[in-house]
């Protein structure tokens, strides 16, 4: 199935024919993009004994990653500076005509949605416009980015048989889904299986060689469209069930219940349940997004998935809830929203990470400012966002202010919130500060 209206941009005019003749590879792999997911992914490969070359074409994101300032956890800031003392095994750059020279080429690179709620492919498309005009005889190509089904075969399968290589035979193709989880130590990629989805049986062995370096296990699927709707089920069952325990915070509240009790309570059940927590919406590069794309190919066909359009509707519309929910609590101690004065603590999208990409805060702030509320933000991961009013400084001192009212929207581990207790009004967006004095939750 095929329906993107990018696809043509793969197909660019003036890209090389096929090289003859068996290459002779300077690098195991080559990781396009080194985000938040190709940068650890490229420093797990180069741990595990594969000489790696990163290929980014941001230089001031490879600025940032030399100098130490990539947001990684401690075990990958080590890992990095190792690898940047080993100039052998491991190079970034951003000429794309450098891909000739590893075996595999693992594609990395955002798959975002744009103001519509549609998929934005132009990254994606641009990253594997490269990697077919510089593929050569022999090599594995990994498309890891989360995407629609059939994107692999419209974007390198097809493009690289116009240029006379077959998948299967003359190079070896595979989807691989990225299973990253930005921040959290305890979801070690190492540990964490890695589901592939090759053009053949043999796509799927060359790409295991490498993959198996740097993960739990490989499982192995039919084809590369079984992954690319494994990783779409895997984000759009997570975007579900977080809209379902949002429902229940609401209902809760509503009953006087306490919803974190009843999800703690649920979850001793050993079979049945898996536990989802309420909070202020959903950010990051995954459950905010990948629904999309699988709602948006669906749409083009004339097919309906309710439960999934109405739990997206849900988590497009949270942020909006929780502005109302500001205004409900301002309002029990007779102030109203309109000239409030508002601080949101913490707007990364999830904690201990420097990380604002689809965070539901952005729009809070931007829904508050537009209701008359003087805004202002604290987090000590992030210096600076950009709001719709321009740009907004973090405010380094946040318990030096009286504020009408203190949105608690992201705890980050370590953060000093004794001074909370002498804040007047508490929205607790986070469930988490059940002994707080004058806490309210969403």
């Amino acid at each position: 199935m095929t329906n993107n209206p990018s696809l043509n941009s793969v197909t660019a005019p003036g890209i090389p024919a096929a090289r003859t003749g068996e290459p002779t590879f300077r690098y195991d792999v080559a990781v396009v993009g080194l985000g938040y997911v190709g940068l650890p992914t490229a420093l797990a490969l180069h741990k595990a004994g594969k000489s790696v070359l990163g290929l980014e074409i941001s230089c001031r994101r490879l600025d940032d990653i030399r100098a130490g300032r990539a947001d990684l956890l401690p075990s990958d800031n080590d890992r990095l500076a190792g690898a940047l003392d080993d100039e052998h095994a491991f190079q970034m750059t951003t000429d794309t005509a450098r891909l000739a020279e590893a075996a595999t080429v693992l594609v990395c690179v955002p798959t975002p949605i744009d103001h519509h709620l549609l998929p934005d492919l132009k990254p994606l498309a641009a990253a594997c416009v490269d990697v077919v005009a510089h593929t050569v005889s022999g090599q594995t190509l990994i498309l890891t980015s989360t995407t629609y089904v059939g994107c692999t075969r419209d974007f390198l399968v097809e493009p690289l048989r116009r240029r006379g290589l077959e998948a299967g035979s003359d190079i070896f193709v595979v989807f691989a889904p990225e299973r990253i989880d930005p921040g959290v130590a305890d979801h070690a990629q190492a540990d964490c299986p890695r589901v592939v989805g090759g053009v053949t049986e043999q796509c799927v062995a060359h790409a295991t060689e490498l993959l198996a370096a740097c993960a739990g296990y490989v499982h192995p699927v039919s084809s590369v469209e079984a992954a690319e709707m494994t990783k779409l089920y895997e984000n759009t069952f997570r975007a579900v069930n977080i809209s379902l325990a949002n429902e229940f915070a609401d209902i809760s509240r509503g009953l006087g219940v306490d919803i974190v009790e009843v999800i703690a309570a649920a979850a001793t059940k050993p079979y049945g349940f898996m536990p989802f927590h309420p909070g202020p919406g959903v950010g990051g590069h995954c459950i905010p997004c990948d629904p999309h794309y699988l709602l948006w190919q669906l749409r083009a066909d004339r097919v309906h998935a309710p439960l999934i359009e109405t739990a997206m509707e849900r988590v497009a519309s949270r942020p909006g809830n929780v502005v109302r929910r500001c205004g409900e609590v301002l309002s029990t101690t007779g102030t109203m929203l309109a000239g409030a004065k508002v601080l949101v603590l913490g707007v990364a999208y999830k904690p201990d990470v420097a990380d604002v990409r689809e965070s539901p805060a952005l729009e809070i702030i931007d829904r508050l400012r537009a209701a008359g509320a003087t805004v202002s933000y604290a987090d000590p991961h992030i210096d600076l966002i950009d709001t719709a009013d321009g740009e907004l400084t973090a405010d380094p001192a946040p318990e030096a202010t009286e504020w009408d009212l203190v949105l608690v929207h992201t705890l980050h581990r370590g953060a000093d919130i004794a001074w909370l207790e002498r804040a007047p009004v508490v929205l607790d967006a986070t469930f988490r500060l059940h002994d707080l004095k004058h806490r309210h939750v969403l």
